[in-house]
């Protein structure tokens, strides 16, 4: 039987490469004591300052402050309110593994189906500085009056400091 040896040239290879696989179990296995987010954050829009409710009617021309409730178990990052037409009678269902809630309440008589002529249409995100844990979303929002009148929907997500997402959705009306 042969038997192969090693010379010093090898055995300086084999220590180098077992030093930085050793370097590289070691800095991969660094634990991190930072706790991890899991949790998406919430909105409450049935808190007693909550504006608008489900089925309202909002006037044409009218100001109106639009308000809901942001927790988050860390820091909360941005909100963004949206609305728009529901003209088609379409939903939001759950999507893309974000975190909401439908509150288009079924006693909420739409009405009929139209083609959109100047629908209403408002879309901005906000920045929420110093990182609550909770904030409430004041959003002053006025109703232009020449647009649309008919089934609309209203959107408010918030974005905590790790991603995660939240979204509620509520059904209005804009009327004269």
């Amino acid at each position: 039987m042969k038997t192969t040896s090693i010379n010093s040239k090898g055995r300086a290879i084999v220590a180098c490469l077992s030093i930085i696989f050793s370097l590289l179990l070691f800095a991969c296995s660094k634990e991190n004591n930072d706790p991890i987010d899991q949790t998406p954050p919430t909105l409450d829009i049935a808190y007693e300052k909550a504006f608008p409710r489900s089925c309202m009617e909002l006037h044409k021309g009218e100001k109106y402050t639009f308000r809901a409730l942001a927790k988050d178990n860390f820091a909360l990052a941005s909100y963004s309110v949206s609305i728009h037409h529901n003209f088609d009678h379409h939903t939001h269902d759950k999507d893309h593994g974000e975190h909401h809630e439908d509150h288009h309440d079924e006693h909420c008589t739409l009405g009929e189906k139209k083609t959109p002529i100047n629908p209403f249409h408002y879309l901005k995100s906000f920045t929420i500085e110093g990182s609550p844990q909770e904030y409430e979303i004041t959003q002053e929002i006025a109703i232009p009056k020449d647009v649309d009148t008919g089934d609309y929907h209203v959107q408010i997500s918030v974005l905590d400091i790790s991603g995660w997402q939240s979204r509620e959705f509520i059904s209005i009306k804009i009327v004269d």
